[in-house]
C-alpha cells in the first residue's frame, strides 16, 4: 500500500498537481454550501407577484407545484409585514391546511376563482388542526397572524392581480 501512494504521488505529470487538487476541493466544498444554502431560504428566488387586496399591496411567493405546496411556509420563522403565501390549486375545491411544522403563527383567506374571498382562519403554530375552505377555492393566501383582519379585509372582498399568477403545474 506505502509503494503503491510512493508510485502515484511520482507519476503526477506536475509538482503543482497535489496542490490543485487542494483547491478544487476547497471550490467543491464552497459549491456544497452554497447549494445548502439555497435549500435552506428557498423564498430568496421564490416566484413573486403583487396582489391588491382593499388599499394593501401584498408581495405573494407562489406555491403552485405540490412539492411547494406541501413544503408552504414550514420551518419559516418570519414573514415581511405585507408578505405572504399564495397556493395556487390546479382546480377549485374545499381544501384544508394545518400549521405542522410551522412556528409562525399565520393567518389564511380561502378565495375562489373569481378572487372573492371565501372565508379567514386564524392558525396556531406547529399544530395538525384543520382549517378549511367554507367553498370552492382555487387558492389560499397565507399572511402573518391577523393580517386580514387588521386591514379589514373580510369574506366577499375581492383580490386583484390573480391574472397575472401562474397557473398550478404538476411538478
Amino acid at each position: 500500500m506505502v509503494e503503491t501512494l510512493r508510485f502515484s504521488i511520482r507519476s503526477y505529470p506536475r509538482p503543482g498537481a497535489i496542490c490543485y487538487t487542494a483547491a478544487a476541493m476547497k471550490r467543491l466544498a464552497g459549491s456544497a454550501l452554497l447549494f445548502c444554502l439555497a435549500l435552506a431560504l428557498p423564498a430568496a428566488w421564490a416566484e413573486t407577484v403583487p396582489l391588491k387586496i382593499g388599499a394593501q399591496t401584498v408581495r405573494a411567493e407562489i406555491a403552485n407545484t405540490p412539492q411547494s405546496r406541501e413544503r408552504g411556509l414550514m420551518q419559516r420563522d418570519r414573514l415581511c409585514g405585507n408578505c405572504g403565501m399564495l397556493f395556487v390549486f390546479d382546480r377549485a375545491d374545499r381544501y384544508a391546511f394545518w400549521m405542522k411544522n410551522t412556528p409562525l403563527p399565520l393567518s389564511i383567506a380561502f378565495i375562489a376563482a373569481d378572487g372573492g374571498i371565501l372565508n379567514t382562519a386564524e392558525m396556531q403554530p406547529n399544530t395538525t388542526d384543520p382549517h378549511g375552505a367554507q367553498g370552492d377555492a382555487l387558492y389560499a393566501l397565507e399572511m402573518n397572524r391577523n393580517w386580514f383582519a387588521r386591514n379589514g379585509i373580510k369574506p366577499g372582498d375581492k383580490v386583484l392581480g390573480l391574472k397575472r399568477v401562474p397557473k398550478a403545474r404538476p411538478r
